[in-house]
């Protein structure tokens, strides 16, 4: 495999050959490193790099150049090289051009001339960045391929959960692969299966479920111990940031995720008001970034696999996997979060997977290229899945269902309004949607008059809201009429300990109705319902872990 290339940009020749040598230094192993001392030179060798196949990592480029800024070559080499990092080198005096190209282009983020040392100042970030470069890009040797058609469901789902795994792949359409076609017949004995999944070592699996999927490809399905000190139940952001500090607090841990790590912020297409992320962080990014470091700590995180059922057998809690298998424990953190409400509308369910997607499905954005999509929902969640597929559809519609964008940030309303490929409908429902072999049209209702009309689509997300995934543990702990768990001082009634509370003394913070079970994140009663709320709710919830660990 070619070594991907690090173009750094930049008109003075001393500050050019200072930041190629410390490139060189510490890069060199695995990247190539290449220079231009303007923007026009360098977009001459972003175009000659694309002709020979190189792959294009990250650019760093100063931003006062005569001729053309470094924002300027970035917003052109990114129609090239859409998938490389970006870092401006900047003055303290053009922070302000840097928050400009940060809303522009997606600017990754801007460095402070000089950046002495290289090893605190330069190296940790780029180190980060190519790290997340490295988990996008996909290898020029063979890897896993996933053959199936566009008008499949089943195809849709495998693309879906490796992509939201972090697991590169290649998708091959068989309706315009007439070879692997063939291939796909063979190894389906005769008779063409889909979805095919070729491994790297020449095998293929004929339409896998998840887990044989994720244990065929390396991932860990089963636990390595019978029993640990604690068991965390669902693998979004308040059970990483668990994983992450109670194995760092040396707990034996083990994290149950049914799907993928991230829940459902690990679909967000961008997180732009996370603590410490100035330019945004993707929630699949951020995802990735905290079960490396739950693993680092010794976490163990199994993925493909679901928790059916939790009982205690005082001391002990055990929890039940959908494989039959079984993990006991002495506390257990139920972060199972929330899952999506379904649109209940004529001819949804027929489309989903071949147009109606639920969540961003970021995979199928390159497929609605210059299409008309629609977005269902007036949240957070749809105004970023918005943005993101604004940057590839012709027209993005948005149908919310109130008279305004009023359950969301004001910095996403701005952009959107920014956005002249976005048009917004409030008071309008999705009264149907319609098409043959895929999805053509929606058709609208005003929510006040019910009035219809219809428009033409070729796809739809929808962010229509959740509810809490309660039900599996709603026989064993109190929750409120909406489903979610009581936890710490709500659990008391006038003063008094909830009914069957076994434990002489009140409840802990974060704990349910039964002592050594505990809940944080959205499936939580009176949780924050933000990304940042979840993490400070996993993190906390361990320390609580601890002082009840000393009462078993």
């Amino acid at each position: 495999m070619k070594k991907p290339v690090i173009l750094t940009v930049d008109d003075e020749p001393e500050v050019l050959n200072s930041i190629e040598r410390d490139l060189r230094q510490h890069y060199s192993g695995n990247y190539r490193i290449m220079k231009a001392s303007s923007g026009e030179q360098a977009l001459d060798t972003v175009h000659q790099l694309k002709q020979r196949g190189a792959a294009m990592a990250l650019f760093v480029v100063d931003e006062r150049m005569p001729g053309m800024t470094g924002t300027q070559f970035l917003m052109e080499a990114l129609e090239i090289y859409p998938e490389a990092r970006r870092v401006l080198l900047t003055a303290y005096a053009d922070t302000d051009a840097a928050i400009t190209s940060i809303n522009r282009i997606g600017l990754d983020y801007y460095l402070l001339k000089p950046w002495e040392p290289p090893s605190e100042r330069l190296y940790p970030i780029l180190d980060d960045l190519l790290s997340d470069w490295f988990a996008r890009a996909r290898p020029e040797y063979g890897g896993i391929r996933v053959a199936g058609t566009g008008l499949s469901p089943q195809g849709y789902a495998v693309r879906d959960f490796l992509a939201a795994n972090q697991v590169p792949y290649q998708w091959i359409d068989v309706d315009s692969d007439k070879a692997t076609r063939e291939l796909a017949t063979k190894v389906s004995g005769g008779a063409l299966r889909l979805p095919v999944v070729f491994l790297p070592d020449g095998s293929a699996i004929i339409q896998p479920d998840f887990r044989e999927l994720a244990t065929r490809i390396g991932m860990q399905t089963r636990a390595q111990s019978p029993f640990y000190d604690l068991v965390i139940v669902g693998g979004g952001p308040a059970g990483l940031a668990g994983a992450v500090y109670a194995a760092s607090e040396g707990l034996r841990t083990v994290l149950v995720e049914r799907n993928a790590p991230g829940g459902q912020a690990g679909r967000s297409s961008r997180i732009e008001n996370y603590l410490g992320f100035p330019s945004g962080i993707s929630g699949g990014d951020l995802a990735r970034r905290a079960t490396v470091q739950a693993r680092r700590f010794g976490a163990e995180i199994l993925a493909a696999q679901e928790v059916v059922g939790i009982s205690r057998s005082d001391p002990y809690r055990t929890v039940r996997l959908d494989d039959g298998s079984e993990i006991s424990c002495y506390a257990v953190l139920y972060t199972a979060g929330m899952e999506v409400r379904h649109l209940d509308a004529p001819g949804v369910s027929q489309f989903v997977g071949t147009g109606i997607y639920y969540g961003a499905a970021l995979t199928e954005a390159a497929s609605y290229r210059g299409r008309d999509v629609c977005i269902v929902g007036g949240a957070n969640s749809a105004g970023q899945g918005a943005m993101f597929f604004s940057r590839y559809a012709r027209k993005v519609t948005m149908l919310v269902r109130g008279s305004a964008l009023n359950a969301m940030s004001q910095y996403l309303v701005d952009r959107i309004k920014e956005t002249p490929n976005i048009e917004v409908l409030t008071g309008t429902v999705v009264a149907g949607v319609g098409g043959g072999d895929r999805l053509e049209s929606v058709t609208l209702a005003d929510a006040t008059s019910g009035m219809t009309s219809e428009v033409p689509a070729d796809a739809v997300f929808i962010f229509i809201g959740t509810t809490p995934r309660t039900k599996l543990i709603a026989d064993l702990v109190a929750c409120d009429p909406g489903g979610f768990i009581l936890t710490g001082i709500d659990l008391m009634a006038d003063g008094k300990r909830p009914k069957n509370w076994t434990a002489d003394r009140d409840p802990f913070p974060y704990e349910t109705s039964v002592p050594g079970i505990f809940a944080a994140g959205d499936v939580r009663h009176g949780s924050g319902k933000r990304v940042a709320a979840a993490v400070g709710e996993g993190s906390a919830t361990v320390g609580i872990v601890h002082r009840y660990l000393k009462t078993v």
